[in-house]
């Protein structure tokens, strides 16, 4: 093969490679652009970086699903394989995580866009939830394959609710509530199993321990927008999230020389999940506490983002994503 001939094929071999998990680079980029809105809406945060941040988070959606789609197309085999794969099955509900995200972010500025995205995004995500429930059942599921990335397609139906406010009734924002609450107290018990008995996480999923900081904040954010009451249950959510937060920073040598995967990606919307709940916290409260706590979660949130996704950009001009493991 010449040299020309071997550089053409390269596109479509890394097309076979691109993997479902890309769709977390439009979790962590929405998450920051609702974190900004949040912090324009609330602390009179610049509105041109909202607006920046949310269309270019739009934009990655829009390519990276194209990307996908085209892999569905020409490569139906790996597809497949990814959907029936214990780990990777959990990420598919990040494509219609990605479409809540986006309905947040834009339920304000463009209503019709934030309607029509959350309407195929819960659609989506109802059947992810319930897809992925059946695999665990019906396949032979060893511990190994556990990692807190089964929190995905949890923690989509929790932010069912924020994302369809105004959209669709109370009966069925409850609904996807009360499925993503009582998932994430099961899932928590076998992960945290995982964790204390059994072999630690390979160092690609280490990121992935992040992701227990989602549930409780995005919880808290839910209950919130449902009932527009700062109870004893939101505190507790709230200061579970908190608590995590707190944990996955104690631990952080666990992540300090870890070899970039695009798993990384699970750093970054947890990171915006506890940033968000906290800048609302302080919406409730005017506490000072959580004016600092405000300020210093989205500080990190932006140089997690940042710093992923420079790492994903050399590591993609390397050539070293979207390649077979």
């Amino acid at each position: 093969m010449s040299q020309s001939e071997h550089i053409k094929s390269i596109p479509s071999d890394r097309l076979q490679f691109f993997p479902v998990m890309m769709f977390a680079v439009v979790m962590g980029f929405t998450g920051l652009s609702i974190v900004f809105y949040k912090m324009h809406e609330v602390l009179y945060f610049p509105s041109i970086i909202v607006d920046i941040f949310g269309y270019i988070s739009l934009a990655l959606f829009v390519v990276i699903l194209f990307f996908y789609i085209k892999k569905i197309f020409k490569y139906k085999e790996e597809v497949k394989k990814e959907f029936t794969h214990p780990i990777r099955v959990n990420f598919f509900a990040a494509i219609s995580i990605s479409m809540l995200l986006l309905a947040i972010f834009f339920r304000h500025s463009i209503p019709v866009l934030a309607n029509g995205l959350f309407i195929a995004g819960a659609l989506l995500h109802f059947f992810f939830t319930f897809y992925t429930i059946r695999f665990w059942i019906n396949n032979n599921l060893e511990m190994q394959h556990s990692n807190p990335a089964w929190f995905i397609p949890i923690v989509g139906n929790i932010l069912v609710p924020i994302a369809g406010k105004g959209f669709a009734s109370e009966t069925i924002l409850y609904f996807y509530f009360s499925i993503g609450i009582f998932f994430w107290i099961v899932l928590f018990a076998i992960i945290l199993n995982r964790i204390i008995f059994h072999k630690q996480f390979a160092p690609k999923f280490m990121p992935t321990l992040f992701i227990l900081i989602a549930p409780p904040a995005i919880g808290f954010v839910a209950y919130i927008s449902m009932t527009s009451t700062l109870d004893f249950f939101a505190h507790i959510l709230y200061s579970l999230a908190l608590f995590f937060t707190i944990l996955v920073f104690v631990m952080y040598k666990n992540y300090i020389k870890i070899k970039f995967f695009i798993s990384w990606w699970a750093f970054t919307f947890p990171m915006a999940a506890i940033s968000i709940a906290t800048i609302l916290m302080y919406q409730l409260t005017h506490e000072n506490l959580y004016l600092i706590l405000s300020y210093v979660f989205m500080v990190i949130t932006i140089l997690v983002v940042l710093l992923v996704a420079k790492e994903t950009i050399v590591h993609m001009l390397k050539k070293e994503i979207c390649i077979m493991e």
